[in-house]
């Protein structure tokens, strides 16, 4: 009997052993795929990997601070990989970066890489394309689930996040600096996706069930840049 519980013991260990990045942007989507992989024994979450633009140290598309996503990081108690890239960078060159932050992460035993995507089929093959051909694996622990009830769930769960920049031509530039909560699922317009996947708005969170304490950030500028607008977020008392 010793034996068998042994080898049973010996699985478990082995099955834990699989070791997973995920990319992160720093937003709800991410957060929630977090919270599922970290639900599931047969995933070790070994890194957070984010996309940073050197030229203004922050988080490309999004906007945000490098800072403020490393307190993200620390408060969520993973390695934070930052994928640099020049401002105006082509794919090419997002490529060959992305492609050197996976060979250091597979020489650290990591061979797959999850992404919180929930329904745009298009990127999740131009992902597993690019994932296939330096011999990872892609995981989506969120992919087909209602946005609806999703966008429900985090804010019932007790996350907290602001949104930090919207698509003017899908969602008025008032909701940018906005809370994520209740109030503002409820008066999102028809046609705009509770979980903004077709890139309606990105958020940033600062608080919530998984993390070991809440992320200081208060919200600055509101902002219009290369059509987009943005929320400049600092460090500091959240409000």
């Amino acid at each position: 009997m010793a034996g068998v519980a042994l080898a049973a013991a010996s699985e478990r260990n082995a099955i834990r052993a699989v070791r997973t990045a995920l990319s992160w942007s720093g937003g709800k989507d991410s957060t929630l795929a977090l919270e599922r992989l970290r639900q599931d024994p047969a995933v070790e979450v070994a890194a957070l990997v984010t996309t940073v633009t050197r030229d203004f140290d922050r988080v490309s598309m999004h906007g945000v601070r490098r800072e403020l996503v490393r307190s993200q990081a620390a408060a969520l108690g993973l390695h934070l990989v930052e994928v640099e890239i020049a401002a105006g960078a082509g794919n090419d060159a997002y490529e060959a970066a992305f492609a050197g932050a996976l060979a250091d992460l597979a020489a650290d035993g990591v061979g797959t890489m999850a992404f919180g995507d929930l329904f745009l089929a298009e990127i999740r093959r131009y992902r597993e394309r690019q994932l296939e051909a330096a011999g990872w694996e892609a995981r989506f622990p969120l992919w087909g689930e209602d946005t609806a009830a999703l966008a429900r769930r985090f804010v019932a769960s007790g996350y907290r996040a602001i949104l930090v920049t919207v698509d003017p031509r899908q969602l008025d530039p008032e909701w940018v600096g906005r809370d994520l909560d209740d109030a503002a699922l409820a008066d999102l317009p028809a046609g705009v996706d509770p979980c903004g996947e077709n890139g309606e708005f990105h958020t940033f969170v600062w608080d919530g069930p998984i993390f070991a304490r809440p992320v200081p950030v208060a919200r600055g500028e509101r902002v219009e840049r290369d059509g987009f607008w943005f929320c400049d977020l600092r460090s500091g008392e959240t409000g």
